[in-house]
């Protein structure tokens, strides 16, 4: 079994940051990515960040130049550094990891619970 566990969620004004972290744990063989991704109500989960074991990383347009990813490979923990945040950030932010538990299994991906974030004043 894999777990994602997610941390960093809470309540922040316009203008401010947070830190969301995201451990991965278990049966994990290889992990080939990470990332987050958010749904707000009434809305689809959409994409906010991801980055591959390579060091490749992808942004939605929304967040660019605002939010960071990094990953901890030796930790299996990934970071999502938001800052100048605005009340459109305001969602449930799910980790996300495409992850290999055994050499001979196609990989999976992986959620976390979800943690809440919302900018308001």
């Amino acid at each position: 079994q894999v777990q994602l566990v997610e941390s960093g969620g809470g309540l922040v004004q316009p203008g401010g940051s947070l830190r969301l972290s995201c451990a991965a744990s278990g049966s994990i063989f290889a992990n080939i990515a990470m990332g987050w991704y958010r749904q707000a109500p009434g809305k689809e989960r959409e994409l906010v960040a991801t980055i591959n074991r390579g060091g490749a990383i992808n942004y939605a347009d929304s967040v660019k130049g605002r939010f960071t990813i990094s990953w901890d490979n030796a930790k299996n923990t990934v970071y999502l550094q938001m800052n100048s945040l605005k009340p459109g950030d305001t969602a449930v932010y799910y980790c996300n990891a495409y992850l290999y538990t055994d050499y001979a299994q196609p990989g999976s991906d992986y959620w976390g619970q979800g943690t809440q974030v919302t900018v308001s004043s």
